[in-house]
C-alpha cells in the first residue's frame, strides 16, 4: 500500500535512486527526515524509513544530502537523457515527470531520440537538432548560474567558479560603447573571475535570445560542441546593449553528461555605438552553424544582427 504522500510508482523510483547512495549518507538522510525519531539497523530500514516520512517527492529529492550526480546516476540507469550541465532542481523535474509518466508521452510526441528506436509515423531526431538541443540546455543552466550571482539575483544551488572551465581555459572580452577595447585571459581561475566581476561587481545581466536566429550550435570533427547565442546585457531597469557569446565545450571523460567550457569569446555593443538606425529587438547570429568551426580557429566574423527598423 502507497503512503499518503507517494504513491506506489514513485516509492519504488525512490528505492532505486537511494540505493544509490553510501550507507552513512543513507543514514544521515534517515535522521533528517524523520526527526532522528527512527533508528534504523539496516539499509533496507532506513528506506522504508525514508519513504513514510516523506511528504511528496519534491520534499525529499530536494534535500541537500540526495546529492545532483545520485539523481544523474539514477537517470541513466532509466535510459533518460539529461542534457549537460542541468541543475539539481530541472532533475527533480524529470525524475518527476519520468515517474508521473509525462516524459514518455512528451518524448514520444517530440520525437525525442531514443537509442535505436524510432516510433512508427515519427521523425527521429537528426544529430544537429540534439546537438542544438545540448547548447540551448548548456546557455539557460550557464546564463541562470552567472545571473544568480548578481547581488540582487536568484540564489542557485549550484556554486559558480573554476570548476566549470578547463584548466587551461582562454577567454577574448571584446567591448565597444565610446570606443573598442579588447581583453584576453587564460586559466579557469581568471576567466571565472572575469565573468564574476562583471554580474557581481559591474551589476550586469545577460538575457540571451534562445529563440529563432539568436542561437546556433555545431560539433566539430573531434567532438568539440560549439555554441553562439546573442542577447541583450542589462544594469538594474536598463537595456545596456547586445551581446553575443561563443563558447567551446569540450565533455568531461570522468563526469558523464558534463562538458567544460575550453574556449570563450564574449562581445559587447553599447546602444550608443549600435550603428544608425538599428535598434535592440531580439539580437540574431548572423553566421551559419557550418562556420563555428572558423570562429574557433580565430576567424573573425560579424556575429551581430540587430533587427533594423
Amino acid at each position: 500500500m502507497a503512503s499518503l504522500g507517494l504513491s506506489e510508482r514513485e516509492q519504488a523510483g525512490c528505492r532505486d535512486l537511494l540505493e544509490f547512495l553510501e550507507t552513512e549518507e543513507l543514514m544521515a538522510l534517515t535522521d533528517t527526515v524523520t526527526n532522528r525519531l527512527v533508528h534504523p539497523e539496516s539499509r533496507q530500514e532506513a528506506i522504508h524509513a525514508i519513504l513514510v516520512y516523506s511528504q511528496s517527492v519534491e520534499e525529499l529529492l530536494k534535500r541537500r544530502k540526495v546529492y545532483r550526480e545520485i539523481i544523474f546516476k539514477y537517470l541513466a540507469t532509466q535510459g533518460i537523457p539529461v542534457p549537460p550541465s542541468f541543475e539539481k532542481r530541472l532533475l527533480v523535474d524529470r525524475v518527476k515527470q519520468y515517474w508521473s509518466g509525462q516524459l514518455t508521452t512528451r518524448a514520444a510526441e517530440s520525437g525525442e531520440r531514443k537509442p535505436y528506436i524510432e516510433s512508427h509515423g515519427q521523425r527521429q531526431k537528426s544529430p544537429q537538432d540534439d546537438i542544438h538541443d545540448l547548447g540551448e540546455e548548456f546557455c539557460q543552466w550557464f546564463f541562470e548560474l552567472l545571473n544568480s550571482q548578481h547581488p540582487l539575483g536568484v540564489k542557485s544551488e549550484e556554486r559558480w567558479g573554476p570548476q566549470h572551465f578547463w584548466e587551461d581555459a582562454r577567454m577574448k572580452f571584446c567591448y565597444n560603447t565610446l570606443e573598442k577595447n579588447m581583453e584576453e585571459y587564460v586559466g579557469a581561475e581568471m576567466v571565472s573571475l572575469r565573468l564574476l566581476s562583471l554580474v557581481k561587481d559591474e551589476y550586469l545581466l545577460f538575457s540571451p535570445n534562445l529563440h529563432a536566429n539568436g542561437l546556433k550550435c555545431a560539433m566539430s570533427p573531434h567532438g568539440l560542441i560549439l555554441v553562439a547565442v546573442a542577447g541583450t546585457v542589462h544594469r538594474d531597469n536598463t537595456c545596456l546593449g547586445i551581446f553575443e557569446q561563443f563558447f567551446g565545450l569540450i565533455s568531461c571523460p570522468t563526469r558523464e553528461n558534463t562538458w567544460k567550457i575550453k574556449v570563450m569569446n564574449l562581445k559587447i555593443v553599447g546602444q550608443n555605438a549600435l550603428e544608425p538606425g538599428m535598434q535592440i529587438e531580439k539580437p540574431s547570429i548572423k553566421y551559419e552553424s557550418n562556420q563555428l568551426q572558423e570562429l574557433y580557429d580565430g576567424k573573425e566574423l560579424t556575429v551581430f544582427e540587430p533587427q533594423k527598423f
